[in-house]
């Protein structure tokens, strides 16, 4: 199926003209109805008396402290925000509405794929390079236009984005001291560069009520951002209609959507910054692996799960300048994200920052459909007991044994095309089976997955993709909009026990898939683009 090359740009300009008048007309009605539907009215969420409150390291609501049993905090049936401020269980039906519509989207996304899919297959598709390079340059611009009109339909998840509009205003009036504001700081210290950013630009009497869209912004732009590596990567290796299917399956993801657009969370920038630091240790980049995989530990503690495959590559080329390289690029980038705050504090302060906020989460799954949600231990102590052992000692032993596979897988593939495949190993090992998770850790997976298939050119890692996309997308959605009717924690349901199952499952696969490729491919010469498709 070949498309005129007379009809191709002006049917793209129009559809990209359009998303653009959509959000114009989106971003225009958001400013003058700010508060309205579903839409928290964020004066509320940012009136009353300030009090001290625990949160966690994304921003999240606040969780229990040791002892205190899960949704204490609530009072009158009204929920309690990071800053101290109750919350009114306001815009119910409206927010009903939105998942609806979100989850007729998703189905719709899913079947189109499936049937997308199949025409590549069957080399339906056809492009010139021409034609190639308006068209993802167009969906690129789509995929941005259409998440900044979606992200006018809610504010985003209360809690967070009132932390992070607290985190951002502490961070404009003085960055450096933004961890003894008295506001909880209790994120790395890298994303802190970001908020001042935003809080700046929310400072400013035009911008100012536009905030909960200056904090989703970092995010949706990341999208996009990781959207087009998926793409240049692919096209180095793939047909180019490949590459653009696997870009735009990531662009209309109705998970990665959910994450930035609506929840309004950090996880999409998080990623790109993990998925460029395994593209450029697969690239045998290490300077620059390094600096980006400390780079995401000091956006996240999660980063912490990425660095074993840094060390998996550091160990098989056994190279004095490949560590040194790799050492300048980690202590470069520490000291020039981590140094101006420390000015401030003792040498000892990042330390016991990271050791505070691993410390906060003392269940065996915080809302995280894995193994310990499937045996009925959401929000449960990790210290009560599971067999002979209590969870938090099995989560332990079971980041051993993902961490020792993946080794074993690398070091038998011997190839730094397994490099985005260990990643995705340990993020969905480390979510599945650790304590203390919550709903968005198993985020980079989607785009992991998409990566492992371009370097090892096997689709099964793509059919993985979608899977983790499935499970990814309605574990979101439900804690997403659970919260916002009032649910403090997620409750065992058919939902729950079916997608734990299958994130159990899409483990156990992946680890077969990587284990077929380790071991019997043995990681051979790139197929043809025909194969690949195949």
């Amino acid at each position: 199926m070949t498309l005129k090359n007379n009809l191709w740009k002006p049917c793209l300009l129009i559809i990209l003209l359009a998303a653009g008048l959509l959000c114009v007309y989106a971003v225009g009605r958001y400013h003058d109805d700010s508060s309205g539907g579903s839409r928290f009215n964020m004066s509320q969420l940012n009136a009353g008396p300030v009090q001290p409150q625990t949160q966690d390291q994304d921003g999240m609501r606040r969780q229990s402290p040791r002892g205190q049993s899960p949704g204490q905090e609530q009072e009158g049936g009204r929920r309690i925000n990071p800053e101290g401020a109750s919350v009114p269980n306001t815009g119910t039906e409206n927010s009903a509405n939105l998942s609806n519509g979100l989850l007729i989207y998703a189905g719709i996304f899913f079947m189109l794929s499936c049937a997308v899919c199949y025409l590549a297959v069957r080399r339906k598709i056809k492009l010139d390079p021409d034609q190639a390079k308006w068209l993802i340059l167009t969906l690129l611009g789509v995929g941005f236009l259409l998440r900044v009109a979606a992200a006018t339909l809610m504010s985003g998840h209360p809690f967070d984005i009132s932390t992070f509009r607290s985190w951002a205003t502490a961070a404009a009036n003085n960055l450096f001291q933004v961890y003894d504001s008295g506001r909880s700081s209790d994120y790395p210290p890298l994303y802190m560069y970001i908020l001042f950013i935003a809080g700046k630009l929310g400072s400013l009497p035009v911008l100012s009520g536009y905030y909960p869209l200056l904090l989703k912004l970092p995010s949706m732009i990341a999208d996009i951002a990781t959207a087009f590596l998926i793409y240049r990567v692919a096209r180095k290796y793939l047909s180019q209609e490949l590459s653009i299917l696997l870009s735009a399956f990531y662009v209309f993801n109705p998970a990665i959507i959910i994450n930035s657009a609506w929840w309004g969370q950090v996880d999409s920038f998080f990623t790109l910054i993990a998925v460029l630091g395994v593209w450029a240790l697969t690239e045998k980049k290490m300077g620059l692996a390094g600096s980006l995989f400390i780079a995401a530990v000091l956006m996240k503690p999660q980063g912490i799960i990425f660095l074993p495959v840094l060390g998996f590559e550091l160990i098989r080329q056994k190279s004095l300048k490949s560590l040194l390289k790799t050492a300048a690029g980690v202590l470069g980038t520490a000291l020039l994200v981590v140094l101006p705050f420390a000015v401030h504090y003792d040498a000892g302060w990042i330390f016991r920052l990271y050791a505070q906020t691993i410390g906060e989460y003392p269940y065996a799954s915080v809302n995280a459909f894995n193994l310990f949600s499937l045996l009925g231990a959401n929000y449960k102590s990790d210290e009560l007991p599971w067999l002979f052992l209590n969870y938090h000692i099995w989560g332990l032993i079971f980041i051993c044994l993902v961490t020792a596979y993946s080794w074993f897988i690398y070091i038998k593939a011997k190839s730094t095309a397994l490099i985005p495949a260990a990643a995705l190993l340990q993020i969905a090992g480390v979510f599945t089976l650790a304590t203390g998770m919550h709903e968005r850790y198993l985020f980079p997976a989607a785009a992991l997955a998409i990566l492992a298939g371009v370097y090892l050119r096997d689709r099964r890692l793509w059919f993985l993709a979608a899977g983790f996309s499935a499970t990814i997308f309605i574990n979101t959605h439900v804690i997403l909009f659970g919260t916002l009717q009032g649910m403090s924690r997620a409750a065992y349901s058919p939902i729950m026990i079916m997608t734990a199952l299958g994130n159990v499952l899409l483990l156990i696969y992946l680890g077969k898939v990587l284990l077929d490729l380790a071991h019997i491919h043995k990681i051979k010469a790139a197929p043809t683009i025909a194969a690949a498709a195949q």
